[in-house]
């Protein structure tokens, strides 16, 4: 009759733990990131009255069954659903990030290195990645200077570093002249024209803006020039609008006087271009123009060549331009320009014409110009200074800048485990690793490498199912009630035992 008594206590214990697991994940129905739990029991504790018996020819018994009395319950694992994954909630936060798949942000809380599905992140005082929901920092690997991310041991994502709150400026190699020159436009015309002109821009190594004013007209009018067209430079503008070419003065009686700052350049074969400046007026004119030939099918109506033609693959529709020597007097690597080396056909801005049509468009001729080459690149870019942080479904954190620019800085690493199941909760929707679900390797991997991905701006939600858990709290409600009454009943029957003897 006792041994009833300690079962109901068993019991009890067994469904009060069950109670508190449950108590537990309706707590945390809403905590991001949360994986709820559940409880197994087992018997135990089985006391023998009998062992099992076999069979007797001789005496023509049976065998017999062993007697036990088992002695009650007891918890035989308190599982984590860790692989039932939560719902997204849509936050529109940048930063905030969903894990989609079995996978878990790697992060640093201390001194020791856990893991966790929140991925509520933000960037603290030093510029570190962490998330907010326990404040441990988000471990990853950093991008080198060309936005190249570097895949060794994980590290803390500095994102916000002094090296990375400004984007280096860097000079424009290419640019693209595209449009139409009408064969007929007055303006195009040798005799009566002024030429039709298209300004060209370019940064230069510090990131400042150039303006180049080129003109274009027909090269003549005889047989021989049908189809090609000069191009000559016009003037050098900086980003105040002003020529480089002439430095204004004005003397104390206020008279207004012009000369020429000394500034040369070289367009394509032309070198040691200059020109000369009309100290009265400041206008600029040209003993030899800067000038260069293009050429156009007479009868397609399309590009064919520029002279001179350009020996490196890929820039044979371009001409050369370089600043040598400019306003200040600084010539060569001294200047903020780059310079062009004729050994290898590098340096300076190429001015790509092979865009260029000569059709019949009503007299009218339209230019117009794009820093970079055909395809956007080498365009060039001011400094720029940061203003915000993204991050990708791959977990890559970009870095925006005024500039326009965009800069890849650090990339999230995750981390797989054999049993996630295994990993201990330490709180704070924190996991540590366990000697049964495996090591963390220290490096982590990419999220898409076993085929998950981030949901950015969107969190996670718990995985606890409410009507699961309502529909376990009643089973273990009646459980513990009936355990209750073993202990009553076995005290009733107590009582009368007792009372034999009256």
């Amino acid at each position: 009759m006792m041994r009833s008594l300690y079962s109901g206590v068993a019991g009890l214990k067994t469904h009060q733990t069950k109670m508190d697991v449950i108590g537990n994940n309706i707590a945390n129905t809403n905590t991001a990131g949360f994986k709820s739990s559940s409880v197994n029991f087992s018997d135990t504790f089985y006391q023998t009255i009998s062992g099992a018996s076999g069979a007797n020819a001789e005496t023509r018994t049976a065998g017999t069954n062993a007697k036990q009395i088992g002695l009650g319950s007891m918890v035989a694992a308190i599982q984590t659903n860790i692989t039932d994954q939560g719902g997204p909630s849509t936050t529109n936060r940048a930063l905030d990030v969903a894990i989609n798949g079995d996978s878990f942000l790697i992060v640093r809380s201390g001194t020791d290195t856990c893991f966790t599905k929140s991925g509520a992140l933000n960037v603290d005082e030093a510029g570190n990645l962490y998330c907010t929901t326990n404040g441990a920092t988000v471990q990853g690997w950093l991008a080198d200077d060309d936005g190249n991310v570097i895949k060794d041991t994980v590290q803390d994502l500095k994102v916000m570093s002094p090296d990375n709150q400004y984007y280096p400026p860097e000079a424009t190699g290419s640019v693209t002249v595209s449009g139409n020159l009408d064969p007929n436009d007055p303006d195009v015309n040798i005799d009566t024209g002024k030429g039709e002109i298209v300004t060209v821009s370019f940064y230069d190594n510090v990131g400042d803006s150039y303006t180049i004013k080129l003109s274009v007209k027909q090269a003549g009018t005889d047989a021989a020039s049908a189809g090609k067209y000069t191009v000559s430079v016009v003037d050098v503008l900086n980003s105040s609008s002003e020529s480089i070419f002439v430095k204004k003065t004005v003397s104390d009686q206020g008279v207004v006087t012009y000369e020429a700052t000394g500034a040369t350049f070289n367009f394509g074969s032309k070198t040691g271009c200059t020109p000369k400046v009309d100290e009265n007026t400041g206008e600029l004119t040209w003993d030899t123009p800067a000038s260069e030939t293009l050429t156009f099918g007479t009868s397609s109506g399309e590009f064919v060549s520029v002279t001179p033609e350009r020996k490196r693959e890929g820039y044979e529709g371009a001409i050369n331009f370089s600043i040598t020597k400019d306003a200040r007097g600084l010539e060569g690597a001294n200047t903020t320009f780059p310079q062009y080396t004729a050994d290898t056909e590098t340096g300076g801005v190429n001015i790509f014409f092979d865009s260029l049509t000569q059709y019949s468009q009503g007299g009218t001729s339209k230019l117009s110009s794009a820093k970079g080459d055909k395809s956007g690149l080498d365009a060039g870019n001011t400094a720029g200074k940061m203003k915000g942080i993204s991050i990708d479904q791959e977990g890559k954190i970009w870095g925006s800048y005024d500039n326009g620019m965009k800069k890849c800085l650090a990339q999230m690493a995750v981390a797989t485990f054999a049993n996630p199941s295994g990993l201990e909760s330490v709180g704070t929707s924190l996991f540590a690793a366990t000697l049964n679900s495996g090591e963390f390797d220290g490096v982590g991997q990419e999220i898409s490498l076993d085929g998950g991905s981030f949901t950015v701006g969107a969190l996670e939600m718990s995985n606890v199912d409410l009507a699961n858990e309502f529909t376990q709290m009643i089973t273990t409600q009646r459980g513990f009630q009936a355990n209750s009454r073993i202990i009553t009943t076995s005290d009733s029957m107590l009582e009368e035992l007792v009372n034999l003897k009256r």
